[in-house]
């Protein structure tokens, strides 16, 4: 077998997986893949997962197992995140890709998720020696991080993720504002543990980590002129007046409108305008003034330790 190891990230929306090469010290993908699998479609809040996203998880994982021999992986971590650890039958699916695949998948639970996060924008350079708040927008959860690039403050996940907020709050399209209203509310009852952590802390600029960030940077790029890999990036520097922009604007799209953006993927076209509210409430509430973006996030922590 070959020095390759591979990183399954089974996400609410997303599964997503890395294989990747160490070579004379240098580390190489040699594949990259986000598929949209929508694991929690229909039930995410209702603990559990459906037959229809069922089997489009099992399909994926047997596509994944494919890859992984293809490439002669040695050394592999799969792990389940907020829907498989919140279903109900989140044990069985992981029982069923064991069984027709092999794939041994771990479900972690949100603070270890939030650990692994630290550790993928931490290795993208996005950190320095001031205290950010990181912000990992899920379809399940969402991981809240005070940090600085040498050491972790605080931690904690909260199961209020996009598609959590979408199933309650935005069931016409586009989002009227009295749920808009409504949802700052929920936000400001959830997040409470975060904002008084805050206050000790003092964090100098939110970090977001990839997923909605990537297509907060994309939309502003595009329209721009310019063209973006965010593989590429690694990180980037929001300017404030046009990220407001970009996320007012979502706030009161329709779903036509965002569809017709090829700067947003399909995957987020929903998903994104809950994402960009609750942005949008915590950079309001602490008052940060920077804001940037860090294309690692928990796989890429995951891969770290595991090229380690």
């Amino acid at each position: 077998m070959k020095n390759r190891t591979a990183v399954i990230d089974l996400g609410t929306n997303t599964f997503n997986l890395i294989i990747a090469e160490k070579n004379e010290g240098a580390l190489n993908e040699l594949v990259h893949l986000e598929e949209g699998v929508k694991l929690g479609e229909g039930g995410i809040n209702k603990g559990n997962i459906q037959e229809a996203a069922f089997l489009r998880g099992m399909q994926m994982m047997k596509h994944f197992s494919g890859l992984l021999k293809k490439y002669e992986v040695s050394n592999y971590k799969a792990i389940a995140t907020s829907a498989i650890r919140n279903a109900k039958n989140g044990p069985d699916f992981i029982k069923q890709v064991k069984v027709q695949t092999g794939i041994v998948i771990e479900s972690i639970n949100g603070q270890k998720e939030a650990e692994y996060i630290y550790g993928g924008v931490k290795s993208s350079g996005a950190l320095s020696d001031k205290t950010s708040l990181i912000l990992d927008i899920g379809g399940g959860s969402v991981e809240c991080i005070l940090c600085n690039h040498s050491e972790l403050f605080w931690k904690e996940s909260f199961e209020i993720g996009a598609a959590r907020l979408m199933d309650i709050f935005h069931k016409e399209d586009p989002i009227p504002s009295e749920k808009i209203t409504e949802l700052n509310r929920y936000l400001e009852e959830k997040l409470e543990p975060l904002f008084e952590q805050c206050k000790i802390f003092k964090p100098h600029n939110l970090i977001g980590s990839a997923g909605a960030f990537d297509t907060f940077v994309e939309m502003i790029e595009t329209e721009k002129g310019n063209d973006v890999d965010l593989r590429e990036l690694k990180t980037y520097l929001f300017d404030s007046i046009a990220f407001a922009e970009i996320t007012d604007w979502l706030c009161t799209s329709s779903h036509e409108q965002r569809i017709n953006r090829k700067s947003i993927i399909p995957l987020r076209v929903d998903m994104i305008v809950t994402a960009s509210i609750l942005t949008g409430f915590i950079i309001e509430k602490l008052g940060v003034k920077e804001i940037g973006m860090s294309a690692y996030s928990m796989k890429e922590g995951i891969l770290s330790k595991l090229i380690r």
